[in-house]
């Protein structure tokens, strides 16, 4: 959810600076292996990232220098740090905007390949990379931590037992598009604390409602996590089809009974579980073609701030710019072989790790 906060001040000193045990650069994401996590996260041009660990408050109890880097990844292992914690990046490098460089430590950070991330984001100046009132100038020197949510480390188990996929055939195939939200907000037969979720598309009640219909399989409006732009939350609206990603690994938080703190990633699966057990295939609209940080006046929330020059197409005779392609504000840089990267694997987590059918 995205809503208006008062300027926080500048960036504090750090509450406590360690070193990460060296970890690995694959996989990409915060990884739990039952005793600590791996970190690891693509930054080209970065000079230098810190892993920024948070309690379940969202308060900041420890940075980490990721000191490690191989291939252009930063990486860094540490113990103890497992499932529900909260964290985020701060990342120094050039801040050269006339040169596509937007690289600003002062921005917390998310994670691109985050499997859940939790809290809102606060629309305002904090979330500007450069001086609000300048129009794309000078460096912002404001902490955005307090307007921003968290990265959250998840564990990625799931008890699918005997889940398996319909696999109807294209000839038999009939789509049902909805928004999960919108399907059962108003439905009387829907539990009211699990209506306009995941849980509540997995209710019997709304199951039946399609299997009646004589579909076979659902198309689900955007489900990655996403943002509300400044434009709608200046008028008092928000985003409700959700096609804004800021985070293409992350189920959307606001469609959780259960809680953001990766409970929203097994309310999600337990969805997809319970359509499959009723013959329905689960397809995603994804959007691939741009993120929710907007032209160079957004906001630095994830994306820009790692490496602008990789994930975004620039104008080649002024990087300043973003190459807008779609009348969407920016481009993702499928190009870039990292960000093509990103794009199979976020496909590749809804295959394996989600079980969605297309």
């Amino acid at each position: 959810m995205t809503s208006v906060a008062p300027e926080p001040p500048a960036i504090p000193d750090a509450a406590s600076h360690q070193v990460a045990w060296p970890g690995s650069d694959a996989p990409l994401g915060a990884t739990w292996d039952g005793e600590g996590t791996n970190f690891a996260v693509f930054a080209e041009m970065a000079e230098a990232v810190e892993l920024v660990l948070y309690d379940e408050r969202g308060e900041e109890t420890e940075t980490y220098d990721l000191v490690e880097r191989t291939d252009l990844v930063w990486h860094g292992y540490v113990e103890t740090v497992g499932p529900g914690r909260l964290y985020g990046y701060r990342v120094r490098g050039p801040y050269a905007p006339e040169h596509g460089l937007r690289y600003n430590h002062n921005k917390l950070l998310l994670d691109p390949y985050a499997l859940a991330i939790s809290g809102e984001f606060h629309m305002g100046s904090a979330l500007l990379g450069y001086r609000p009132g300048t129009d794309d100038g000078p460096m912002s020197d404001v902490d955005s931590a307090p307007a921003m949510p968290r990265s959250v480390v998840v564990d990625r188990a799931f008890p699918w037992g005997e889940d398996r996929r319909p696999n109807t055939s294209w000839t038999d195939t009939i789509i049902y598009e909805l928004h999960v939200k919108g399907f059962t907000k108003r439905n009387p037969e829907v539990p009211k604390g699990l209506r306009g979720t995941y849980a509540g598309l997995a209710h019997p009640a709304a199951i039946e409602h399609l299997v009646n219909l004589g579909v076979t399989a659902v198309e689900l409006m955007p489900v990655h996590h996403f943002i509300d732009g400044a434009h709608l939350v200046d008028q008092g609206l928000v985003n409700y089809w959700g096609y804004d990603s800021v985070g293409y690994f992350a189920p959307e938080g606001r469609y959780s009974s259960a809680g953001t703190g990766g409970q929203q990633v097994r309310e999600f699966k337990a969805m997809v579980r319970a359509l499959h057990a009723a013959g329905l295939e689960v397809i995603l609209d994804v959007v691939y073609n741009h993120t929710g940080e907007g032209n160079h006046l957004g906001p630095t929330v994830s994306f820009r701030g790692l490496d602008n020059h990789a994930y975004y197409r620039l104008m080649d005779q002024n990087p300043r710019f973003y190459f807008d392609v779609t009348v969407t504000r920016n481009s993702l840089n499928v190009r870039n072989p990292h960000t093509l990267q990103m794009i199979l694997y976020s496909l590749r987590n809804g295959d394996t790790e989600r079980h969605v059918d297309g």
